[in-house]
């Protein structure tokens, strides 16, 4: 059971990295980014790293990910402008 679930989580590390980098759609890729860092935090805790996995989590996927869909958010308002 166990050696199931860590092939689906590498599985799952690859088809989201995958997405994350070709996704023509930048709202898209950003939220594959953050499920990506989100699915990294749980392999470095099934790694026993739970202090890295804790790392990953709080600045991988909730830090830069916030910092990124801000960036986003601005990049949108600022092409609406004239």
């Amino acid at each position: 059971m166990t050696l199931a679930f860590d092939l689906l989580l590498g599985l799952a590390l690859l088809w989201s990295g995958w997405r994350a980098l070709t996704t023509p759609s930048l709202d898209r890729a950003l939220v594959q980014f953050i499920a990506f860092g989100l699915l990294m935090a749980l392999a470095w805790a099934r790694l026993a790293a739970p202090d890295i996995g804790l790392a990953e989590a709080a600045i991988g996927a909730g830090l830069t990910g916030a910092l990124l869909l801000d960036a986003y958010g601005a990049l949108a308002r600022s092409k609406d402008r004239p």
